[in-house]
């Protein structure tokens, strides 16, 4: 998978109106700094029970459900007009409707055309359920970094501390080489290994042919080995995020092949559910 040197595309998903300025306040801000195209799409997501709910349910019900989430989209897409009209910025808004477990489809379809997705916090209180699956559907269908805006947290387009998770998989490798972009003006990025393996090729420099390759695209990087203290890596993670005064974090997006054409693992849901800072994640 090859990156965008730069992010000339951003993509944004709207589907629940009380998360629409959060979300684009972080997607303008980006727009602004990357000098950036910014397309949105804002989908009113039907959110019943598909196969066992419309078996049964007679048409006028069916119509209901249809109605209410093309009511939802265009009060999310009037309030995304409001929010955009006077902005300088080059934007274009796209709306429709969409069953839950057909998300996936209209999100990836999307997400492939883009250098980087921004999208809310998936999980936490006041979270619905369509923001998981949109945010997977980026990451897994799309194949395109996504940047997790969390709840409450101020934009920061051009971080300038990032932490960098790093356990030598093709996950975090792709993440990083998705974030050049981002860790290139950073004032410091720090490569951040945990309880590194006692035996392996690089059990001598933990971190230091990565270290290596970001030195050679101008990056200012550090090294800060780890010991898992803590009963999750997520949390030894966000402890040095608060230790290091990290403004952002960039890690690998780890899912699973089951029912769905992938799932997020444990460690990307917690990280997702408990982050304080925007995270940068590719797959």
């Amino acid at each position: 998978m090859t990156y965008a040197t730069s992010f000339n595309t951003l993509f944004t998903v709207l589907t629940d109106i009380a998360l629409v300025e959060e979300t684009l306040t972080h997607a303008i801000a980006a727009a602004q700094a990357y000098d950036a195209h910014l397309d949105i799409l804002c989908l009113g997501v039907d959110r019943s029970q598909t196969g066992y709910y419309y078996a049964g349910a007679s048409a006028v019900v069916l119509q209901e459900t249809i109605a209410h989430a093309r009511a939802e989209a265009d009060e999310i897409e009037a309030r995304a007009r409001e929010l955009l009209n006077g902005v300088a910025l080059r934007w274009a808004l796209d709306s429709g409707v969409s069953q839950l477990a057909d998300m996936g489809r209209h999100v990836g379809a999307r997400a492939r055309f883009a250098d980087l997705v921004i999208l809310p916090q998936p999980y936490g209180e006041g979270r619905g359920a369509e923001l998981e699956p949109a945010t997977e559907s980026a990451l897994f269908e799309g194949r395109t970094p996504v940047l997790i805006a969390p709840a409450g947290a101020a934009p920061v387009p051009e971080p300038r501390r990032i932490l960098l998770g790093w356990n030598e998989s093709s996950e975090a490798l792709g993440a990083a080489r998705a974030a050049l972009p981002l860790l290139r003006g950073a004032e410091s990025v720090h490569v951040v290994v945990i309880d590194p393996p006692a035996h392996g090729p690089n059990r001598s420099d933990p971190g230091g042919l990565l270290s290596q390759y970001l030195a050679r695209h101008g990056v200012k990087v550090e090294i800060d080995v780890l010991s898992k203290t803590l009963p999750r890596v997520s949390d030894v993670l966000l402890r040095h995020v608060t230790d290091m005064d990290a403004d952002m974090m960039v890690m690998g997006a780890y899912g699973h092949s089951r029912f769905r054409e992938a799932i997020f693992g444990g460690a990307t849901r917690d990280m997702l559910e408990r982050a304080t800072v925007p995270v940068f994640m590719a797959h």
